[in-house]
């Protein structure tokens, strides 16, 4: 057949496999899009092409719908938050019980129909819903349940005087929490591949509905902070600030009168978990939607093992940060608001105890970078839209503290009359800046490492010839650097064959004939001596990562439950006013929360991984 006519000329000039040997290339298979006169061009897949066209369709106009559904539901929040005539909190809960009853029917018909059709084999993504995130997520909708159940016995107390809507609400609210906890456990980790318009409205639905039940727990918890801090900054001695208390207790008597007081003082202290509840949902959900037909790579996730050996000094470190916490939100809570010097020596006290933990937690995660820069190992650069989620959520969640810290820096630099407590926050604003940074950049590219693989100095080397079991072609001080040679078992893949007792390594490729033969005298940059190496390496970076765990949860534990000197500071409402300092601090606070809870989570995938 002539050429160009039947077949195309790469195909007609690709030698025999006798002819190949073995250091030829294979021939790639005939392409079945080759378009006729043009040898070896695909042409343009327009099926596939065409199909693309609705997938991005349904996800504009899912987005678009979730984006107004959010905006509605913020305008019922600020409405109630403010007062606004017309609409109270019945209108408020009603609309959050209406997406909460829409989520469960459509999360219904999900499971329905994938018990139906359990037998098919459906594509899985690896890095979503890890089992420890589903755990944390368990843990804290039980917390959330509880508090459900506290909301019910307010209702009954004041029944005489509630809406029936919020006793209805703690009710939906619960059955929600147990049907979308067993959602998460069971199919997030699918990648939806029929019914994908349908589903991208689901999904992107349950998620801004967690997003709003989210802002709404926030609000709450918000507007009982903000009421003991205004009870508390006449203490501290800011008179003039106007104290107007914004209470929402029902007009009518409690039966049992000592009952509701103690239901609604040990709500508030359930909140935060309710909080991370709720934007660990959302989160889950959101990765559930971006894999909405999404086309799964050949490559196997490493499954990560938990293991305890080694991390004593890091474990001791960290609970020993955690007992401190502990100590220092105890004291604090109860010496803040007694009298002006007992409230100050409780913000110096807090103040000096946040100065060393975070320049103990910067060290160590400057410590571990310093490792990763000496260390030469290639980065996972594969689509992932669980990791990308975890990146922009580090850094977007920071800048909330961010903008907190910024605002005390300017405040302590432009007042007028600074007490003597106030210039703590000085020191304690710059490092709560410089620390997230440097932790920041170590959690990115600890998760964007590739554990356990070969360097590339190692994977690019063609021949390596070993005699009854000792290397001659590679120094000493690369077969002893770090995982590569050390610790890290060959693959099944990578197994040299075996002849006449003597073992060849053989890489197929081109252009590696002057390494071989200059190996010995110009080592590569794997070869370069490092101060830690192998297992010393990983078990460095273990305690790390475990030291920095700890003290996340004990940095999210004193603004979680009332410790928080940027309300009881009081001179940033000298500086910019009260109400825009509070509506700062009040937007600003549930970022910083967050970015505690969820960098303690990526550390212990982190620690889990190294």
């Amino acid at each position: 057949m002539p050429e160009g006519q039947g077949a195309p000329a790469a195909l007609l000039a690709a030698p025999s496999d006798s002819e190949r040997g073995l250091s030829w290339p294979a021939a790639p298979p005939p392409s079945p899009f080759l378009a006729p006169g043009s040898p070896g061009s695909p042409a343009p897949r327009r099926g596939a092409v065409r199909a693309s066209f609705p997938q991005k369709l349904a996800e504009a106009l899912s987005s678009q719908y979730a984006l107004n559904v959010f905006v509605a539901g913020l305008l019922f929040l600020l409405a109630w938050a403010v007062h606004a005539s017309g609409v109270g909190k019945r209108d408020l809960l009603c609309f959050l019980t209406a997406l909460m009853l829409l989520q469960l029917l459509w999360m219904a018909w999900y499971v329905r129909r994938s018990a139906a059709h359990r037998r098919l084999i459906r594509p899985k993504d690896a890095y979503a819903g890890a089992r420890w995130l589903r755990g944390s997520v368990t843990l804290f909708a039980i917390i959330t349940i509880i508090l459900g159940c506290l909301k019910i016995g307010y209702f009954i107390g004041f029944s005489e005087c509630l809406s029936a809507t919020e006793g209805v609400f703690p009710v939906t609210h619960a059955v929600h929490t147990l049907l979308q906890v067993y959602f998460l456990w069971g199919h997030s980790k699918d990648i939806i591949q029929s019914f994908k318009t349908l589903e991208r409205f689901g999904v992107i639905h349950s998620v801004f509905t967690n997003l709003l039940l989210w802002a709404n727990s926030v609000l709450n918890e918000s507007k009982h902070q903000l009421n003991e801090h205004k009870e508390r900054l006449i203490t501290l001695g800011f008179g003039n600030i106007t104290i107007v208390l914004d209470d929402h207790t029902p007009p009518c008597n409690c039966t049992p009168p000592t009952l509701c007081p103690a239901i609604s003082h040990g709500m508030y202290y359930l909140y935060p978990f309710n909080i991370e509840y709720q934007i660990l949902a959302s989160t889950m959900l959101y990765v559930l939607w971006k894999n909405i037909g999404r086309k799964v790579d050949s490559h196997q996730h490493r499954k990560m093992q938990f293991r305890l050996h080694g991390v004593l000094l890091g474990s001791a470190l960290g609970l020993t940060a955690l007992a401190a916490t502990i100590g220092v939100v105890v004291v604090y809570l109860i010496q803040i608001g007694r009298s002006k010097t007992k409230s100050e020596a409780a913000l110096i006290m807090f103040y000096l105890y946040a100065i060393i933990l975070l320049m103990l937690m910067g060290a160590a995660g400057l410590v571990g970078i310093r490792i990763y820069r000496l260390d030469e190992q290639s980065l996972d650069e594969s689509k992932n839209p669980a990791r990308k989620l975890d990146v922009d959520l580090l850094v977007g969640t920071a800048s909330g503290s961010w903008f907190i810290s910024w605002g005390s820096i300017l405040a302590i630099l432009c007042a007028e009359s600074r007490p003597p407590y106030t210039w703590y926050n000085l020191p304690y604003s710059i490092l709560a800046v410089v620390e997230k940074y440097i932790q920041n950049v170590f959690i990115i590219e600890s998760i964007h490492r590739e554990p356990g693989k070969l360097s590339e100095a190692i994977r690019t080397l063609r021949v390596v010839t070993v005699y009854n079991g000792n290397a001659t072609s590679l120094p000493s001080s690369c077969l002893k650097n770090g995982p590569t040679a050390g610790d890290v078992a060959p693959q099944a893949s990578e197994m040299p064959p075996v002849t006449n007792g003597n073992t060849h390594l053989r890489e197929v490729g081109g252009g590696q004939e002057k390494e071989d033969k200059s190996w010995e005298g110009a080592p590569g940059p794997a070869c370069h001596p490092c101060f830690l190496q192998g297992n010393a390496q990983r078990r460095v970076l273990r305690n790390i990562a475990a030291f920095l765990f700890l003290c996340n949860i004990s940095l999210w534990i004193p603004p979680a439950f009332g410790c928080r000197p940027e309300y009881d500071n009081g001179l940033e409402e000298m500086v910019f006013g009260f109400e825009p300092w509070i509506i700062v601090v009040n937007l600003a606070m549930p970022f910083s929360i967050f970015y505690r809870m969820h960098a303690a989570a990526s550390l212990f995938e982190v620690y889990c991984k190294i």
